[in-house]
């Protein structure tokens, strides 16, 4: 693997780890993002509350103190400091929109990057979608040919029984044929 190509998967990995579900949504955190464009947090919070009709509610929302606290139990850190606000979570339409905000060429350069992870995310989803879909349509076969198969058994058995009742019907008319005095 060439160099710039692990250095590529390094930082897509390093993206990927900082993707969090939360209220159903992927979104990045803002310490997270600010860090990753090299500006302080509270200059790019500063910069979101200037242009707060570009972040409508599914492009970013902030967190509340029970999704903050359960945030940082996951991540088991308590590196978050004295945090006067909440963190603000974008969603992918959110970090896009913030490359509009943040006028630099590593702003620029990150969200691509970042874009590009969440396109990865989303085709691996829908190729598992898939999967899951066509397992669901071989379960459902596996169940039908198991009904047929237990059918075929239980129809087997029945006729050994059958056949075993005639014999056995047989065998006592035999033997009360051969018991009468001729």
């Amino acid at each position: 693997m060439a160099k710039k190509e692990l250095l590529t998967l390094v930082a897509e990995q390093r993206i990927l780890n900082k993707i969090y579900v939360i209220r159903g949504e992927k979104v990045m955190l803002d310490q997270d993002l600010a860090g990753m464009y090299g500006v302080e947090t509270k200059q790019l919070k500063r910069q979101v509350n200037r242009n707060i009709e570009r972040f409508p509610k599914d492009f970013m929302f902030e967190l509340t103190m029970k999704e903050f606290e359960n945030l940082r139990s996951q991540i088991g850190t308590s590196s978050w400091g004295g945090t006067r606000y909440m963190p603000m979570a974008f969603t992918e339409q959110g970090v896009a929109m913030l490359s509009s905000i943040l006028n630099s060429k590593t702003a620029i350069e990150v969200n691509i990057r970042i874009i590009r992870v969440f396109t990865k995310m989303r085709e691996f989803a829908l190729t598992h979608k898939e999967i899951l879909l066509q397992l669901a349509k071989l379960e459902k076969e596996r169940a039908a040919l198991q009904e047929i198969l237990k059918l075929d058994i239980a129809r087997g058995q029945a006729q050994e029984i059958i056949k075993r009742g005639a014999l056995e019907q047989q065998a006592s008319y035999n033997a009360s044929e051969r018991a009468r005095p001729t």
